[in-house]
């Protein structure tokens, strides 16, 4: 006899938790933005607290500069490149990219050779169109040929929308991003490159004789503030991926679209103000927990504890106190024998308003196969109890039915 003989039931525990879930944007509406394009996101989770436009391309001007310097961070941490090693400043750098234009430069001499180390700061601190060209050929011969590697590298990094033209971010239909896409490549590299990230809160930078501050309005005004990157075109608008940190919890934000730079500072500003005070982040479960049983059909045991492969985060209003559910769903009893590590089973978090994350459960122990006596068992203790149950349900519905009728007589 097998479980096949009886009707399989979806089997749910819940439990009702006094919050409110607020992953994916799930309260986008409560919140406005004058910037055309925005994402606000909690940099530890990855959960969205806010956004707006964030999958629509848009011209990123200098804040696609962070492609340029995620290339030449993967090459400092392979070995490839050094700090010490120099790039050559070209003819194309100097004359395009650098004091010859009056853009955004380091002032790095024509024909001169410049350490890697300072083509980062004149990238990080002061945007220098110079420094990137320089890294570019110095990286794939050409600088077009190095927006090939951009888009390649961004393929991998799975953003599919991303197309890049140039290192520098210099205005062109066809170099693009999304703002969710430079907020994720900015939480892969404050992951991924952490040695390097310092390199974005230098308040100042002189080369060559010439002193330029940081254009990131958060490393002098916010409190935490420590990234990442400015830009502005007059096709892009102002905009910002920013970074702040308070108390351990690291937010990224990505604006862009806005009127000044004075406009872009104070939404900046506001918005993370907002991330950190009206956000609280709350562990569920840690990777490896017991977070339920299922019942176990034609095993020697009637029980199998289920286990998660991850940890499990939620970002909750400060001032929300509704209830969350969080359920552990399988389709069963389950059929035995089960083996460890055997995927049975799904964790499902869910509040009303919010999109539903949903988890993978494992058998944490093994239920061999009861004998054939032990199954006879089973079958008739499900058709005794289950007949039971279902002769209290049907009379439990009949006395619903009951008392509505009694309640809608005149």
């Amino acid at each position: 006899m097998t479980l096949n003989h009886f009707r399989q039931s979806l089997n749910q525990v819940v439990l009702l938790l006094a919050f409110a879930l607020i992953p994916l944007g799930a309260h986008a509406q409560e919140i406005e933005t004058p910037a055309n394009f925005a994402i606000l996101m909690d940099a530890d989770t990855g959960i969205v607290l806010f956004e707006k436009n964030a999958d629509e391309l848009m011209a990123p001007a200098s804040m696609s500069k962070l492609m340029t310097l995620e290339i030449l961070f993967q090459r400092l941490q392979e070995g490839s490149v050094t700090m010490e090693q120099e790039f050559h400043i070209s003819t194309e750098a100097w004359q395009r990219g650098g004091s010859a234009s009056g853009s955004s430069t380091m002032f790095a001499e024509w024909n001169s050779w410049v350490p890697v180390e300072d083509l980062i700061r004149g990238i990080t601190v002061v945007s220098g169109n110079d420094a990137c060209i320089a890294v570019a050929e110095a990286l794939a011969g050409t600088e077009a040929d190095f927006a090939v590697t951009m888009t390649s590298r961004a393929r991998e990094l799975g953003f599919e929308q991303a197309s890049f033209t140039n290192s520098t971010g210099w205005p062109d239909p066809n170099h693009v991003m999304t703002a969710r896409e430079l907020a994720l490549l900015s939480r892969h590299m404050t992951e991924t490159y952490p040695e390097y990230m310092h390199y974005f809160a230098e308040e100042d930078y002189t080369w060559n004789g010439h002193t330029q501050g940081n254009r990131n309005p958060l490393i002098y005004s916010f409190p935490g503030g420590d990234g990442l990157k400015t830009g502005h075109t007059e096709a892009s608008g102002y905009g910002l991926v920013g970074t702040a940190e308070r108390d351990g919890r690291r937010l990224i934000l990505v604006i862009n679209g806005l009127e000044s730079n004075r406009a872009r500072s104070s939404e900046a500003q506001r918005l993370l103000t907002l991330g950190f005070n009206a956000f609280r982040h709350y562990d569920l479960f840690a990777e490896g927990d017991i977070v339920g049983r299922a019942e176990v059909w034609g095993g020697r045991e009637h029980l199998v504890p289920l286990t998660i492969r991850e940890d499990v985060a939620v970002i909750l209003r400060r001032e929300a106190r509704r209830e969350m559910e969080v359920s552990v769903n399988y389709l069963g009893p389950i059929e035995a024998p089960i083996i460890t590590g055997a995927e049975v089973a799904t964790l499902r978090v869910s509040a009303p308003g919010a999109q539903a994350l949903e988890y993978p459960l494992y058998a944490a122990a093994s239920v061999p196969r009861t004998g054939i006596v032990g199954q006879i068992m089973m079958a008739l203790d499900h058709l005794v109890f289950g007949r039971v149950e279902q002769e209290l349900m049907d009379a439990a519905e009949a006395s619903d039915a009951a008392a509505e009728a009694e309640q809608a007589a005149p």
